[in-house]
């Protein structure tokens, strides 16, 4: 109750602004054809992930893929493992179902929703083998600090829906990001650093390169890696 009590508090304050975007008829198409296929409606109901996929697998579940390429080229790379993709923009959720056709992945399922909520209420604990958070918005001015995802009451609740073993892997661009990401993990109790890696677009740390990556290093920012391990206790 007292978890439950603190994540209502926490979500006063919100990650992400929804934008309306404009979306391509292509991408409207997309959400209204292949929605019954790949789309999961985002319900107070636990999900029963083997029933989803149809099998039992490991799960990886993205937060904030964007327009989907790099998700689904990690779907296409590992076959013989579920993706999850999370994403409060719709027309970043078409395009992905438009790539997703378009390469023939089946162990894809994407939710248009809040992360935290979707995290909280539809998926089990410990069920999870890894969560990805790549270039989640840095929120830079101080005023807006608050409204960065990674906190410690994040890090609390991925744990919970990570397997015993399970990682969390983050990237970033924003310096200052960087240096709160490293503060957070230095007073955590959930995770351990398995790898830290900071770069210039050459040494990413299992994963490919995305179109927010790709615009940072434009601007001459540098990049930050973590893959962290959730501790067995």
């Amino acid at each position: 109750m007292l978890l439950a009590n603190c994540m209502q508090e926490i979500r006063t304050i919100r990650s992400f602004v929804k934008r309306t975007g404009r979306m391509t008829g292509a991408q409207k198409r997309a959400l209204k054809e292949l929605w019954p296929q790949y789309g999961v409606e985002f319900s107070h109901a636990h999900l029963d992930l083997d029933q989803l996929f149809g099998r039992r697998a490991q799960r990886v579940l993205e937060i904030g893929f964007g327009n989907g390429e790099s998700l689904i080229e990690q779907a296409a790379a590992n076959p013989q493992f579920d993706f999850i993709g999370i994403e409060v923009h719709e027309p970043g959720a078409g395009h992905c179902l438009m790539l997703a056709k378009q390469s023939n992945i089946t162990n894809l399922r994407i939710i248009i929703h809040d992360a935290f909520e979707v995290l909280q209420l539809q998926i089990h604990d410990n069920v999870l083998s890894r969560i990805n958070l790549y270039f989640p918005d840095p929120w830079p001015k101080k005023r807006h600090h608050k409204r960065r995802i990674l906190q410690p009451e994040f890090l609390a609740l991925v744990a919970r829906k990570l397997t015993p073993g399970g990682s969390l892997h983050i990237a970033t661009d924003w310096e200052n990001y960087a240096l709160h990401i490293d503060e957070i993990l230095a007073s955590d109790g959930h995770f351990c650093i398995a790898e830290r890696s900071e770069h210039a677009g050459e040494n990413a740390l299992d994963r490919p390169m995305t179109k927010f990556e790709k615009r940072g290093l434009g601007k001459g920012h540098r990049i930050w890696d973590w893959r962290l391990e959730k501790n067995s206790h």
